[in-house]
């Protein structure tokens, strides 16, 4: 009698849900570190536009 249970296609299931879940970590540190860059840039933007605005006043 055959069975319908592979062992392999489970091992096989275990490995791409971890993959998938490794990615979408390595997804979300892109993310978050893609919006700091964006939120120094900014921030460091506003400033030196502060300054040049300061230093075109008469």
């Amino acid at each position: 009698m055959h069975s319908s249970h592979h062992p392999d296609t489970t091992d096989q299931n275990q490995r791409i849900h971890h993959t998938k879940h490794w990615l979408a970590r390595r997804r979300h540190a892109l993310l978050s570190s893609a919006l700091r860059g964006a939120a120094y840039a900014t921030g460091a933007g506003i400033v030196g536009l502060g300054f040049w605005w300061i230093q075109q006043q008469p």
